[in-house]
């Protein structure tokens, strides 16, 4: 039985070239790249060619880029100049048993691969991607704050909204730093977390009596919480570093209005180290795809 992969990767951006690289030293995997025409032929090891070009119900999986589709279908672009739309039709005659991977998953991407009965896997949904992914996430965001700021890290008042895997790995770094760490969560567990921690759990229906001495405000929650009521008590020189997926859980125009930075930062990891972050993408993609082959030849 033949077990080699036919395997498609449609758009991405720097991360997707650590990506393909990883895929194209296996070699029960024949990868094809679409959106990549502006890179040299021969650099991939991969084979170049236009989606019309390639026979959907010859793939065992396909990998879009990390914000997956917009509503229309349509994947993001980096080393292309052409648009590119995945219809819901093209779902359909995917290979029964194809794989959709993608970063993260949008009511589109769930839909069309839904209704053609795929498996999606939206990566950052996973534990280990997120866990190493949390830590270009924080360096990312130290930067960002070393940048931005006109004071020192250690000593300044820190407060982080949420402890998930990124939020976690930010208290623990920042604390290190020598910041006066506060995090925020509506979980009980949470708030017990990070009292073992030795740093300052708050509730988030608390963080108006927490913002007014912030010198640095992380947020990770996707969910509207740094509001207007929040950004109105806190010190002018604040800066507020939101990590959370587009649009953000910031007000960014009140925040412009009165005069406090507030930086949108999603996907540190592929602006800040691309290379680490494509690697951590390629290994679990790769750990996922060789456990299908050897399903497959079962």
């Amino acid at each position: 039985m033949d077990t080699k992969m036919n395997i498609a990767i449609i758009g991405g951006d720097a991360r997707y070239l650590e990506l393909i690289r990883h895929l194209t030293k296996n070699p029960q995997m024949d990868l094809t790249i679409i959106g990549y025409d502006q890179l040299d032929k021969g650099f991939t090891g991969a084979k170049q060619a236009e989606l019309e070009d390639i026979e959907p119900n010859k793939l065992d999986a396909v990998i879009i880029p990390v914000p997956g589709t917009d509503h229309q279908g349509y994947v993001e672009t980096v080393f292309s100049d052409k648009q590119i739309q995945l219809k819901k039709d093209w779902f359909h005659s995917l290979k029964e048993g194809c794989i959709v991977f993608s970063g993260i998953t949008t009511t589109f991407l769930n839909e069309a691969a839904g209704e053609a009965a795929l498996q999606l896997v939206p990566l950052f949904d996973r534990d280990d991607v997120a866990i190493y992914n949390s830590i270009p996430t924080v360096e990312g965001t130290i930067m960002m704050a070393i940048q931005n700021t006109d004071f020192t890290i250690h000593s300044s008042n820190v407060v982080i909204l949420g402890l998930g895997r990124v939020g976690m790995t930010l208290a623990s770094k920042f604390a290190g730093l020598g910041a006066h760490v506060s995090v925020g969560s509506k979980h009980q567990s949470d708030l017990a977390r990070i009292t073992e921690m030795g740093l300052t759990p708050f509730s988030l229906e608390e963080l108006t009596t927490h913002s007014p001495n912030c010198d640095l405000l992380i947020n990770t929650i996707p969910a509207k919480v740094v509001t207007k009521e929040v950004i109105q008590v806190m010190k002018s020189h604040a800066l507020i570093i939101d990590l959370a997926s587009k649009p953000g859980g910031t007000d960014f125009k009140y925040a412009e209005q009165r005069g406090i930075k507030a930086m949108p930062a999603p996907g540190l990891p592929g602006i800040v180290a691309p290379k680490t972050a494509g690697a951590i993408l390629g290994r679990v993609v790769s750990q996922i795809l060789t456990e299908h082959i050897s399903e497959r030849s079962r």
